[in-house]
């Protein structure tokens, strides 16, 4: 079995990395969550790639790209990934984000209709009656405790990588998206994934986000935290890819 391989790209003169396996069918991207980095998109790369084109990268100032002279705002987070897809040269592909990394690619597929053929939000954030610091910090307490051991210590290299100032600017970030204003301009399909145990998006959110997208559509998967592709990449990739089949040619 081919395992997926590193290929970076310069994009507003930072490095974005990038973590991709090249299966045959059409290519979707990932964009991890607030604090984090691609890590925790690996082993779902590994298994969608058998089957799609796909990527996982690291936002600037995230994992293993370069760090700009201040954290970026969500919009410009936003167009460094439509910029990024131009200049990888993956056309039109489908934007799979997980809770923060949703924000980022909706504010993308408002910004620069043409970007993408599809999303997939997995886990999408913030639900605007919980914006709230203390809430978010007790809603993340709550939801650790269902996801996979083995993920604290990629959170942790991750938390160290970004630095206090990246991880507080974003978090703060997604604190004050009005994502909820964004998701009716969104005007390619989307699947809205929640796990049913997923404590960070509440089902009647989870329910809202389907709405409000023009062509959205909800799957909940049983017995899931937040961070569903990491959990059950092999599951998640099933959704995706019966999703896929049925919206992109």
């Amino acid at each position: 079995m081919v395992a997926s391989h590193r290929e970076d790209h310069v994009v507003a003169g930072l490095k974005i990395a990038g973590h991709r396996k090249r299966g045959p069918g059409p290519a979707v991207v990932c964009v991890h969550g607030a604090g984090v980095s691609s890590r925790e998109f690996l082993p779902f790369v590994e298994v969608l790639g058998e089957r799609h084109d796909a990527w996982a990268i690291d936002l600037p100032g995230f994992g293993a790209s370069g760090r700009p002279g201040r954290p970026l705002t969500l919009p410009a987070h936003a167009d460094v990934v439509a910029e990024w897809v131009d200049v990888a040269k993956v056309e039109r592909p489908c934007l799979l984000g997980a809770s923060f990394g949703c924000q980022v690619v909706v504010e993308a597929a408002a910004r620069h209709p043409e970007v993408a053929a599809a999303l997939v939000l997995a886990g999408p954030t913030v639900d605007p009656r919980g914006r709230s610091p203390w809430r978010l910090v007790w809603q993340w307490l709550r939801n650790s405790r269902g996801e996979s051991p083995s993920m604290m210590p990629l959170n942790l290299a991750d938390y160290r990588d970004a630095g206090l100032r990246g991880l507080l600017a974003t978090f703060g970030e997604s604190m004050r998206d009005p994502v909820e204003d964004k998701l009716p301009h969104v005007t390619v399909p989307a699947l809205v994934l929640r796990g049913g145990r997923d404590r960070m998006v509440p089902q009647p959110w989870a329910e809202e986000v389907a709405r409000l997208l023009p062509y959205g559509r909800l799957v909940v998967m049983d017995g899931l935290p937040h961070m569903a592709p990491y959990r059950d990449p092999r599951g998640v990739a099933r959704r995706v890819e019966s999703f896929l089949s049925e919206v992109v040619v």
